[in-house]
């Protein structure tokens, strides 16, 4: 039985498990992103959908644009880790090349809300992704795959960087149409439809960077 001194119970506020904040921070920005857009983001309502206070998401970031670089940073950090381990089970240059490409496309198509803020325009100051060969460092893994492939003899002679160029503008520009739905017309509706698309669009590019081989 309550005393007169005893408070009443208040109302349970908002609470996270400690340690989980920043993780919980960044999953209720992506999933704002994914269904209502850039412009329904604000720290209040991240915080809310985590459950938080609204001074919470402080701790962690200065402003929106500073969770919006973490959320970009992550998606490096995702897409490069999976670049690599589809290009791990290629053995041939040409087979590297198509490798990374494929698993950039399906990085794309698996975090739609990630791809979007990595390459979106509303940060004044581009993310720091670390130094070149650091986990964040996906481009480098593209140059450094035209390299391999022209020190083979399999590449064509060329500035790496220009072909890589070349390239990222293939992929990302397949990615970008994949995300925003705009293929579902020509019957690219899931994973393995894109994956398909990926494989026959990079083997196309890969026709105009091997090396012509004599009869």
């Amino acid at each position: 039985m309550a005393t007169r001194g005893t408070r009443k119970k208040t109302a349970e506020k908002p609470h996270y498990h400690h340690g989980d904040l920043r993780r919980a921070l960044l999953d209720a920005s992506l999933a704002l992103i994914a269904e209502e857009g850039f412009g329904a983001l604000s720290l209040r309502e991240v915080a809310r959908r985590a459950g938080v206070t609204h001074a919470a998401p402080y701790r962690h970031f200065e402003d929106k644009e500073a969770l919006l670089v973490a959320v970009a940073e992550e998606g490096f950090r995702v897409m490069t880790a999976r670049m690599r381990e589809r290009m791990a089970r290629e053995t041939s240059p040409d087979g590297r090349l198509v490798a990374c490409g494929v698993a950039y496309v399906l990085f794309a198509m698996e975090h739609p809300a990630h791809f979007r803020v990595m390459f979106g325009p509303h940060f004044t100051q581009p993310p720091k992704l670390g130094p070149p060969g650091g986990d964040t460092d996906a481009f480098g893994l593209l140059v450094d795959s035209i390299t391999q492939g022209q020190r083979s003899g399999v590449f064509h002679e060329g500035e790496p960087l220009t072909l890589a160029l070349t390239c990222w503008s293939l992929v990302h520009g397949l990615s970008s149409l994949l995300v925003d739905r705009k293929l579902e017309f020509s019957g690219v509706t899931t994973a393995a439809h894109a994956e398909a698309l990926a494989l026959e669009q990079t083997r196309l590019l890969l026709r105009g960077l091997m090396r012509a081989t004599s009869n």
